[in-house]
């Protein structure tokens, strides 16, 4: 009689370290007292379409929207990756290496789709109205235009798209402290829970958002890490 191994389901990848309610108000806080970067005239004309569109105000349909877009660059990073992995498959070190690369453009994809159906949750559970233009093709048109100036950098110098998504992290990240900030009401919403199995549970939506913020801080880091290692040709 032959017995068959379960071997354990692998967790669900979450990203970075989940804070708790004390360590997430002190990253609230380093993130308001840090200046923001010093954008680039591309960062900027991506950022200032969102504003005239969205409101420079914070909202969840704004996140939402950033959220969408936020997961074009690793996208395009994977499909280079693995390029670049066909390309160096003799060379195992260098071909290793890569492929971790891809590993975490991945990852950095699955955190940033939880921040889009976290943002989905909360917009459906305010009841807030959403149109086709602002909220399904104009960001579709964006991520679309963000995919391809990612992947066109990341050929031509992998270090200015590393940057490029340095500085649009930057602005997530501050964009969601100050948010925060501004809405003190939220520390008395409870977090609804509904990816907990998967993000975590926190005592209120103000601590989920700060989560967030938190989030895309490691995505800056990462990238800014990423921009000074040596380039591997795709």
């Amino acid at each position: 009689m032959s017995t068959t191994t379960t071997l354990p389901r692998p967790e669900v990848l979450a990203g970075p370290p989940k804070l708790d309610p004390e360590a997430l108000l002190r990253a609230q806080q380093e993130t308001l007292d840090t200046p923001r970067m010093n954008y680039s005239l591309l960062a900027k004309m991506m950022f200032k379409p969102v504003d005239i569109m969205y409101g420079k105000q914070g909202s969840f349909t704004k996140f939402a929207m950033l959220e969408i877009i936020a997961r074009v660059p690793y996208q395009a990073w994977e499909r280079m990756g693995y390029w670049a992995v066909h390309r160096h498959r003799t060379r195992s070190t260098l071909a290793r290496r890569v492929f971790d690369r891809i590993v975490e453009a991945r990852a950095d994809q699955d955190n940033e789709q939880f921040h889009l159906l976290i943002m989905e949750d909360l917009i459906d559970r305010q009841g807030l109205k959403r149109n086709w233009l602002l909220h399904r093709a104009a960001p579709w048109l964006i991520a679309l235009f963000y995919y391809h100036v990612s992947w066109v950098l990341f050929l031509v110098r992998p270090d200015w798209s590393y940057r490029l998504n340095a500085e649009f992290e930057d602005h997530a990240e501050h964009e969601y402290m100050t948010f925060v900030a501004e809405n003190p009401d939220l520390e008395f919403v409870p977090d609804p829970g509904t990816y907990a199995a998967e993000y975590g549970h926190y005592r209120s939506v103000a601590d989920l958002l700060r989560q967030i913020g938190h989030d895309e801080r490691v995505h800056k880091l990462d990238s800014v890490v990423n921009m000074r290692e040596p380039r591997v040709r795709a």
